[in-house]
């Protein structure tokens, strides 16, 4: 809680809690409901999911007072619709590495935003790097999020990908002190030299 206090008065856009039984980071069991409810209204609270039926999704978006939902694995267009009529953001996560081919047309009405996370059979959390010059021949304008080993060392890298069409950036295991805990020094820092950009 004290750790989700500190990155909360960073004033971050999104806050992201993972749901994925099978993640390090699983916050099921760990979060204070109530608390979490309590979170400022100007973060967009966001749920991360794996493969996870849409009454599992609805259910866990109650109980916290979510308000955006990251959809990390295989769900079809259809289950992003559903969610997104719930009145919910829609995050659709998509695994980049050098052969990827995306069905990006197939999600751009149902969806919010799109995520370019580097791919894994775990679904995220590796730390590492895809190559982000493929982001530079993707046939989408939709808005998207970079994922995907982004370290506090990489500002000026990222001011160049920001001619792009990036909407967010998720940051993650290069700014852990351990699984699910955040060195809050490195995230402020981060923000403080992306200024500008």
């Amino acid at each position: 809680t004290e750790n989700i206090r500190s990155i909360a008065a960073l004033d971050p856009d999104y806050m992201g809690f993972i749901f994925f039984p099978r993640s390090p980071r699983f916050a099921e069991g760990t979060l204070d409901a109530d608390f979490i409810q309590t979170l400022p209204e100007t973060i967009i609270k966001t749920g991360v999911f794996v493969n996870e039926s849409k009454e599992n999704i609805l259910s866990t978006v109650k109980k916290y007072n979510l308000k955006a939902v990251q959809l990390h694995g295989n769900e079809p267009p259809a289950l992003c619709e559903q969610i997104k009529r719930e009145g919910l953001q829609v995050i659709k996560v998509f695994g980049m590495d050098a052969k990827t081919v995306l069905p990006l047309s197939d999600f751009e009405d149902v969806t919010d935003y799109f995520l370019y996370d580097t791919k894994s059979p775990a679904h995220g959390g590796t730390g590492q790097k895809f190559d982000w010059n493929v982001l530079k021949s993707l046939h989408s304008t939709k808005p998207f999020f970079l994922s995907g080993g982004i370290a506090p060392e990489d500002t000026d890298v990222l001011k160049e990908i920001s001619k792009l069409n990036v909407f967010g950036l998720d940051i993650n295991s290069r700014f852990e002190i351990s699984p699910g805990l955040k060195d809050a020094a490195k995230v402020a820092l981060f923000k403080e030299n992306l200024k500008g950009i």
